[in-house]
């Protein structure tokens, strides 16, 4: 009877292991695994980025998705906390449940930013494709988001200057740009947020979170699509319409901004306790107190007014209600990178310089001073493009998947 029961237990769990390992192999067709890991391998730049993991690597990294190593939780998952084999310590997001439609779109997200090197966008290190919803594998970045930095922070480790909320600013409208111009395909970010632009080592931003962005021809300038995104952030136009386009990013980064200028969450209580919109009360405000009343106080302290009133009035230009009186994400970097560079040479700057910042600052100008240089940049990618012979991972898996099964 031992033995007998013996070869009944170990029967037992080989047919347990058979069976997960059958919906292991399952979902991964499910989820296009071969495909991607065809495409990864045919990349030599991507394959030396990207990693396909096992369950079974990501379960021990995390001691089996232990809730002590959640590191936060968002609209589209929790994130967990993980030290593979190697020691290297990675952020592993474990989305909720997606519909089938929606596994082609995770797919091409993974296969997009597999080829993204952005100095200032969280590093895409690889996903798993053995559970029902697939699991992305990222870059640990130590220092938590800007929202925790400027709302949440009370130990005051690191101080927030002007010079470093005008940095990161800069470094994560750069990121934005280049998802939206210099990237093979355009992609809108479609949930810019202080949560979703986090702070390495250094200090340093990284955009991050693109479980809601979108990819989108370069001959298209939007996308109809179902509206997505977080209340105080979300574009109005956006919101009305279900057109997606790269003034959507742009109006939630204007967002970011004046939270970097007051200090105030975008949905905050009054004194009141009435629930009241962070951009409603910044127009309103303006129209009958001077900016320096509004600003956080150890802006005021560091930053002269002039400094003040322009970022002010780049975050207005960016929250317009209209999306074609906004500016492109590449004039605003460009404006913030003005601004760092006076503040940084405040002696060497000539009335010229402020000239050329006040211009930025003004729509119709806008369009006059960048239309040349944005047709250059054009120029780069239609010729980078035609001089390149092999298909991108995105478009790739794009004419792949279109093709009947």
């Amino acid at each position: 009877m031992l033995i007998l029961g013996t070869i009944v237990i170990a029967i037992i769990r080989r047919w347990k292991r058979d069976v997960h390992k059958k919906m292991r192999r399952k979902y991964f067709q499910k989820n296009q695994g071969l495909l991607l890991d065809q495409l990864i391998s045919s990349d030599e730049n991507a394959s030396e980025k990207t990693k396909i993991f096992s369950i079974e690597e990501l379960k021990k990294a995390t001691n089996n998705f232990d809730s002590t190593r959640i590191l936060g939780r968002g609209g589209h998952g929790t994130i967990y906390k993980g030290i593979l084999s190697n020691q290297h310590v990675v952020a592993i997001k474990k989305a909720k449940v997606i519909k089938e439609g929606e596994i082609n779109d995770f797919i091409n997200e993974v296969a997009i930013l597999s080829q993204i090197n952005h100095r200032n966008i969280e590093k895409l290190f690889g996903c798993c494709l053995e559970t029902e919803v697939p699991l992305l594998v990222y870059d640990f970045i130590p220092n938590g988001s800007l929202f925790e930095l400027l709302h949440h922070d009370s130990s005051n480790t690191f101080p927030l200057s002007w010079g470093d909320r005008l940095r990161i600013a800069a470094e994560a409208a750069g990121a934005l740009c280049y998802l939206h111009s210099a990237a093979s395909i355009s992609i809108f970010h479609r949930d810019v947020k202080s949560s979703n632009i986090l702070l390495d080592a250094n200090y340093t931003a990284k955009v991050s979170d693109f479980g809601a962005s979108r990819s989108v021809p370069v001959d298209q300038s939007h996308v109809v699509t179902n509206v997505q995104g977080t209340f105080g952030y979300l574009d109005p136009e956006y919101y009305q319409t279900g057109q997606l386009n790269e003034k959507s990013d742009v109006y939630s980064f204007g967002v970011v901004l004046l939270e970097l200028l007051l200090r105030m969450q975008p949905i905050f209580t009054t004194m009141s306790g009435m629930k009241q919109n962070l951009c409603t009360y910044f127009l309103s405000e303006i129209k009958t107190r001077p900016i320096i009343d509004l600003v956080d106080r150890p802006v005021l302290e560091e930053a002269n007014e002039e400094n003040i009133r322009q970022v002010a009035s780049l975050a207005e230009m960016c929250i317009k209600l209209k999306g074609e009186e906004r500016p492109t994400m590449r004039q605003v970097e460009i404006t913030l990178q003005l601004l760092r560079t006076e503040r940084m040479t405040p002696s060497h700057v000539s009335p010229d310089r402020n000239q050329e910042i006040e211009s930025l600052l003004t729509q119709g100008a806008i369009d006059q001073v960048m239309h040349a240089l944005v047709n250059v940049d054009r120029a780069n990618v239609a010729s980078q493009r035609s001089q390149t012979s092999c298909y991108s991972l995105e478009k790739e898996f794009l004419s792949s998947a279109s093709l009947p099964r």
